[in-house]
């Protein structure tokens, strides 16, 4: 069973893709599942839901802006209102939730969450995996500070286009993926994005500040072909 667990759509402020066309694409590559990540919301989650059947799963998560950088919560059912920390991973685990800390030490994203030794406690997993980080070294990172505290290791794509759907995630034996990732009974597997993704985003953040002027329309096709 194969699952990218980070995956972002249209509803993130940076990204583009319809929900439904995910579910298509992902299973097309032949994964059993995904988590859809959105930034500071779960519309593109739920919205994904209404596309899964018996042999595909869709995680309604969220990748959440904090004072001290993002946090995703996985499995979530409402929105996660809060940007502070503590309140943050309150919410979450009132929500019965998975705390995710995505990238962490990738130091190229002024969002990335560095957590300190202090932080394991409240820490689930960390991402060990994430295919737009350019360095290996801060994946690397990850992984041995997961080992170090007994957190259970995750990898996601960080789609944020089509081409990068399935380039990263988990393999595990069971169909209850959250059982897998609480007992730890999961694999990870990636490949790095393609850096011209990279420069899509920031281009497709350019666009939208941009549109305000109407300057952008001709360049929205681009990125939804991508």
């Amino acid at each position: 069973m194969k699952y990218d667990l980070h995956i972002h759509s249209k509803y993130s402020s940076d990204g583009v893709l319809d929900p439904e066309r995910i579910v298509r694409i992902a299973m097309k590559r032949g994964l059993n599942g995904i988590a859809i990540t959105d930034h500071n919301t779960i519309k593109g989650g739920l919205k994904a839901k209404k596309y899964e059947d018996a042999d595909f799963t869709v995680i309604v998560g969220s990748e959440i802006s904090t004072e001290r950088g993002e946090i995703i919560g996985l499995f979530l059912e409402e929105e996660v209102k809060s940007t502070n920390v503590q309140e943050v991973i309150t919410e979450i685990k009132e929500q019965n939730g998975i705390i995710v800390i995505p990238h962490p030490f990738d130091e190229l994203r002024h969002s990335a969450f560095h957590p300190a030794e202090e932080d394991a406690k409240f820490i689930d997993c960390v991402e060990g995996f994430n295919s737009r980080c350019v360095y290996q070294k801060y994946n690397k990172k990850a992984v041995e500070f997961g080992i170090k505290h007994n957190l259970m290791i995750t990898a996601g794509s960080d789609a944020h286009f089509a081409n990068e759907i399935g380039n990263a995630g988990i393999i595990t034996e069971t169909e209850d993926v959250r059982e897998a990732l609480m007992k730890n009974e999961v694999q990870i597997f990636g490949k790095r994005s393609l850096l011209v993704n990279q420069v899509g985003t920031k281009v497709l953040k350019l666009w939208r500040k941009l549109s305000y002027f109407g300057l952008a329309s001709p360049f929205l096709n681009i990125f939804r072909r991508r």
